[in-house]
């Protein structure tokens, strides 16, 4: 297995005017290896971001991944991307949800372990069903969770005892994977906050800004 890493990257937010230095980090995942960019903040907060379908391109190197960053990173939370098993330099092979569920808790494992307290999870369509998953077994570990486009019509999400787990869902109002209105009563029975981004369909091509405005007034919101 890789050693922890010490590349470090510097790199300019997205979407936002901010320099951002990550550092390439691994961490063992049982058998595997995990791959991952890192940024230590000062306090005791963090996220773990979760990116879209493997077998569909999706890796840690995607818009509205580097925009959760961005945004998380401005706001003062120290940020984990990761790539889920199979994808990268994290080892294995897609694992339809249950291996790249422990993948995420062994992500939660290694923020845990570089001091932060309060974990938030925000997932990224795939991503989003990997932190349900996630929540409906584990969910005295997360802090908070961000659920942005999940594809119901891909994936049965199951909501039963999510209730209060989910702060804030996101999508857009031309998602071909997540119908609004059927995301609108999920949001209601597990009493989540939704946003509709609007002109927006599920990859935010051109629309990131926005999702950057949402995710910010939701954090600042819930400092307040």
């Amino acid at each position: 297995m890789p050693g922890k890493g010490i590349v470090r990257m510097s790199s300019r937010g997205q979407h936002l005017n901010v320099m951002i230095q990550e550092e390439k980090v691994f961490w063992k995942n049982g058998m595997l290896a995990g791959e991952g960019l890192w940024c230590k903040a000062a306090g005791d907060a963090g996220v773990v971001i979760c990116h879209p379908h493997p077998l569909m391109g999706g890796s840690m190197h995607n818009n509205v991944v580097e925009t959760i960053r961005d945004v998380f990173s401005t706001c003062g939370y120290s940020t984990l991307r990761f790539n889920f098993r199979g994808v990268g330099e994290s080892t294995g092979r897609y694992d339809e949800g249950r291996g790249e569920k422990q993948d995420l808790v062994s992500a939660c494992g290694f923020i845990k372990s570089q001091g932060v307290e309060k974990i938030t999870l925000a997932g990224y369509s795939f991503g989003a069903w990997v932190c349900c998953r996630l929540l409906a077994d584990k969910p005295s570990l997360i802090f908070s969770t961000i659920l942005i486009s999940p594809p119901q019509k891909y994936f049965d999400f199951d909501w039963d005892g999510l209730e209060n787990t989910v702060g804030l869902m996101i999508c857009g109002d031309v998602d071909p994977f997540c119908d609004v209105e059927d995301l609108r009563k999920n949001a209601e029975y597990i009493h989540s906050e939704l946003m509709v981004c609007q002109a927006t369909d599920h990859f935010y091509a051109g629309q990131e800004s926005l999702l950057a405005e949402y995710l910010k007034q939701y954090i600042y919101e819930k400092k307040a």
